[in-house]
């Protein structure tokens, strides 16, 4: 595998690192080296499921699994939850045909280059620290969900408790190591190379808590699979 790239995301025209994990919804293991030669994947890349954003963007992607599927791209979800914890929560919250693997170790993030922000009092050096007070200065407008914008933390609390979401010990220690994790999602072609990316990484933290938008992702997979 190739040495991680922190703060620097992979980008169109890089060759995707092989990251071998345990799979969730299957027995086994689950690598990108399965898809290379085979098939395009689009990989995403996610905090644990202890975020209801991840939660979120994680639904979004299976929602366009199908579509993907018929232009003949596979789709992998890692998320940063240990395996037991996360086979359980899958079992009662089920996505069709929806392929994970467990990442607790992050090794996968770090590899395609996303970094894991340490949250401060007051000092951000993006994208490697951030502070509090730009979070709280921040507004997440989610209008069918939210009552209106609010900041990341007070989004968090009215999430969590839509989802009844119970939090165990290894949610906590996920959220100890690495509630700054930022996500991603990557488009590989047949060959494992980058064709197409979203990440929270570009402008300041422009795109932290978003999805890509599906017309984007869907233009991107026409294009690889013409």
């Amino acid at each position: 595998m190739s040495a991680p790239r922190i703060g620097t995301p992979l980008q169109p025209g890089d060759r995707a690192p092989n990251v071998v994990l345990d799979a969730i919804t299957r027995q086994g293991k689950v690598a990108i080296d399965d898809f290379r030669g085979q098939k395009p994947v689009l990989v995403g890349l996610f905090r644990g499921l202890h975020c209801p954003f991840c939660r979120r963007q994680i639904a979004a992607m299976s929602q366009l699994e199908e579509a993907l599927r018929d232009k003949g791209i596979d789709s992998l979800t890692v998320v940063n939850t240990p395996i037991d914890r996360a086979r359980l929560y899958f079992r009662y919250h089920p996505l069709p045909n929806l392929l994970a693997a467990s990442d607790p170790e992050r090794i996968s993030h770090r590899a395609f280059g996303l970094p894991n922000l340490e949250l401060t009092e007051s000092e951000t050096q993006w994208p490697h620290k951030l502070g509090m007070d730009a979070i709280m200065n921040m507004r997440i407008d989610m209008a069918d969900e939210l009552t209106e914008p609010m900041n990341p933390m007070a989004a968090i609390d009215v999430l969590d408790k839509a989802d009844g979401y119970e939090f165990t010990d290894a949610d906590q220690h996920m959220m100890a190591t690495g509630r700054g994790q930022l996500v991603g999602e990557f488009l590989l072609d047949r060959d494992g190379i980058v064709r197409w990316s979203f990440t929270e990484v570009p402008e300041g933290g422009r795109y932290m808590f978003g999805v890509p938008a599906p017309n984007e992702l869907m233009s991107a997979a026409s294009q690889l699979a013409a």
